[in-house]
């Protein structure tokens, strides 16, 4: 399966850091396999992350992991792999932007 096809479709894996692997449990306890499983469960928002994009180009991911967590991730894209750089629980305004997502990709079912 293709990882976000829809909006890079060449991309083929993931680039782990194991500094932001840490920061990522530690902070939020957020666990790799559930970055990983929100690339791939839909619904998805993804969109350009232009506040700090300053060195290269990062991207934001809302989505959620197979147990249903929402989450936020921030990302680069390194090559043809994805650079998770930090996961968190959805804020509850990101949280009613998922809602409104999934209530219009289910309308289109």
């Amino acid at each position: 399966m293709a990882i976000l096809p829809d909006y890079f479709p060449d991309l083929e894996g993931f680039q782990w850091d194991a500094g932001n692997q840490a920061k990522n449990w530690d902070g939020h306890q957020v666990a790799s396999g559930e970055i990983e499983q929100s690339f791939f469960n839909r619904p998805v928002i993804v969109a350009a992350d232009r506040k700090h994009s300053r060195v290269e180009a990062r991207h934001y991911l809302l989505g959620r992991s197979n147990e249903g967590r929402e989450l936020t991730i921030t990302f680069t894209i390194r090559g043809r792999l994805i650079r998770p750089i930090m996961a968190r629980p959805m804020s509850r305004r990101e949280r009613r932007e998922y809602a409104q997502r999934k209530a219009v990709e289910a309308e289109g079912t």
